[in-house]
């Protein structure tokens, strides 16, 4: 997940322990934006609704269409779930929030359960949203701003989104926030996780079972196997294109191969570089790279010795070649070399920093007494091993032993997400915006930088967009030098659709799936 959440603006005038307290408290980002990583997930396409275009594609309305995913939730609790599985699912067909993504975008916000985008006041503090008419949850009670404020209220806290904010029942139908300090993450934190609305006092268990306003209803979830969706006959805007969406766990490449030559999916997201080929020239199919802010991120825990040692980290990240990753790959990503996307603000090319050497990868080693290091890189189990052994490789090259260590994603969420418990992690880093975790402190990374907390601080408190680029520019060239990670490829997943299946999306399919506009033949 994501976030330009958090932060209030630096200021001169406060002394320096009192300035670091103070961006440690408000740059503090949802732990389920930092750790929001996918292993390649999946499925539909664009929400239409009243105030967005019309759904695309062609065929008629109805049917079932089965999505083979890579990664199930955990839970399908949407306020404190880790992990991206759960978002890419639910939200825009099961919950909804005041504001939300256009399809096909990564980031341009639309209004959704609220009648337009807010105007924030002058000093960029206040937003006042208007709820729609007619809106009703599927359990059939209509949606009122009371609903609203008790969501928010329990999800837009400090230590959930990185800002401080008053959420204010102003009518049956309006609603204000007003924030402690500008922020220009406001809106995209109501976009995602954060601001989708359940009903209040509602008493279903939220890790199982969902109450949602969108154009699909939680049908059944089987664990292990698959998670129904059914069409929302209650539904406020236009209706849903599909009778039902089967979403369909296949964690593993051959199986997603075997399953959609059978019929038995109609679709499959981000197939395994090494099997997308097969499908490239077959008529029954059509495969889509799809456009993403994955990132798949080398991680080194800035915590532990010795990689709170800034010389060993650039040592690791110039032992790795990250052309020649990506060519074993199928040419399925792009470099990056720092930790903003080029679909992102802030996004600079860093590929020269800390660029493959490893000459001055062994010398570095050599100065830091680390000329015989061994180290164990923790990581999902369902994720492609190619990737990792092609770094095990280079990593042999510069005289670094290196163990793997695979564990379930859930196992990954609670040891190195959560307690921090590893040396070095690899993982897919999907969500948009996302540069706040390196801003964190108490982010996994470990990575703690004064210099970098305080540009993302103010570039997220500039109401300025072009004022916020140059500080988030300025900020990610830091981490780069700095090299809490390597990130290895910024990745294009390719999706397989079928020939009876239009209007499937093309963009950040591993972070946000919306099924509305999905048709089948």
């Amino acid at each position: 997940m994501t976030d330009p959440s958090a932060a209030a603006p630096a200021r001169r005038s406060v002394s320096p322990s009192r300035h670091r307290g103070r961006i440690r408290k408000t740059l503090l980002i949802a732990l389920a934006a930092s750790v929001a990583v996918v292993a390649c997930g999946a499925a539909l396409t664009s929400l239409a609704r009243p105030a967005g275009p019309p759904a695309t594609g062609t065929g008629s309305a109805g049917g079932t269409a089965t999505i083979g995913v890579i990664l199930e939730p955990t839970s399908l609790d949407i306020t404190s779930n880790q992990g991206i599985a759960t978002s890419q699912i639910l939200i825009d067909n099961v919950y909804q929030g005041l504001v939300g993504i256009k399809p096909g975008t990564v980031a341009e916000l639309v209004p959704v359960l609220a009648t337009e985008l807010p105007e924030m006041s002058p000093d960029g503090r206040t937003a006042t949203f208007t709820l729609r008419t007619g809106v009703r949850f599927h359990s059939g009670a209509r949606l009122t701003s009371h609903d609203v404020v008790v969501s928010l209220r329990e999800t837009m806290r400090p230590e959930t989104v990185g800002f401080a904010s008053e959420i204010i029942e102003v009518d049956d139908s309006t609603i204000r926030i007003e924030l402690a300090e500008p922020n220009s993450g406001l809106l995209w934190q109501l976009a995602n996780a954060p601001g989708q609305i359940r009903k209040a006092g509602a008493e279903n268990d939220l890790t199982v079972s969902a109450n949602g306003t969108g154009p699909y209803t939680l049908d059944t979830w089987e664990r292990g196997k698959r998670l129904t969706l059914v069409r929302n006959a209650a539904y406020w805007g236009e209706p849903a294109t599909l009778d039902s969406a089967v979403f369909q766990f296949v964690p593993r490449g051959r199986a997603a191969v075997t399953a959609l030559r059978s019929g038995e999916l109609d679709v499959h997201t981000a197939l395994l570089p090494s099997l997308s080929p097969e499908f490239e020239n077959d008529p029954e199919f059509t495969s889509v790279a799809a456009t993403s802010t994955d990132v798949f991120t080398l991680a080194f825990n800035s915590q532990k010795a010795p990689f709170n040692d800034v010389r060993v980290r650039t040592a690791l990240s110039r032992a790795i070649d990250e052309d020649a990753l990506i060519a074993a790959q199928n040419n399925s990503g792009t470099p990056l070399g720092g930790p903003i996307t080029e679909l992102d603000p802030g996004y600079a090319d860093l590929t020269q920093t800390n660029a493959y050497d490893p000459a001055s990868a062994r010398e570095l080693l050599r100065e830091a007494g680390q000329e015989n290091l061994s180290l164990t890189i923790t990581m999902p189990d369902h994720y492609d091993p190619a990737p990792i052994d092609h770094v095990k490789r280079q990593f042999a090259a510069v005289g670094v032993a290196v163990t793997v260590k695979e564990v379930p994603f859930a196992t990954w969420l609670e040891q190195v997400a959560t307690n921090h418990d590893y040396q070095v992690s690899y993982v897919d880093h999907a969500e948009a915006r996302n540069f706040g975790i390196y801003a964190n402190p108490d982010s996994y990374f470990g990575y703690d930088n004064e210099t970098v907390q305080g540009l993302y601080a103010s570039a997220v408190a500039t109401t300025d967009p072009t004022a916020a680029d140059h500080l988030l520019r300025a900020a990610a060239a830091q981490v780069a030098t700095d090299a809490p990670a390597k990130w290895l490829f910024n990745y294009t997943p390719t999706n397989v659709v079928s020939a009876n299946v239009t209007g499937f999306p093309t963009v950040n399919t591993n972070s946000r799936i919306n099924l509305a506009g999905v048709r089948v033949k």
